[in-house]
């Protein structure tokens, strides 16, 4: 019992602090990375809970699919600003 209490504790600590790096970083990459670790984390709940159908759904629909199409979205939309910098200096 006391070990359920720790583990729930200790992902709801990542789950948390996740969740707050998914808003406050910058940069999309590591708030794109930081929201597949709080994904995983809440699939971690469902596992407690002995949900694990939910909870291997959770992994391949959000964390597989969701979190590959923002990779790709964050991919495709970042600019190279070495080029931009090139021409300007010419």
């Amino acid at each position: 019992m006391i070990y359920e209490l720790i583990a729930f504790a200790l992902f709801a600590f990542v789950t948390l602090t996740s969740a707050l790096g998914v808003v406050l970083l910058a940069d999309p990459w590591h708030s794109a990375l930081m929201l597949g670790i709080t994904l995983v984390s809440v699939a971690v709940y469902y596992v407690m809970l002995a949900a694990e159908f939910v909870a291997m759904m959770q992994i391949l629909v959000y964390v597989g699919g969701v979190l590959i199409l923002i990779t790709f979205a964050v991919m495709l939309t970042q600019r190279d600003d070495t080029e931009t910098n090139e021409v300007v200096q010419t």
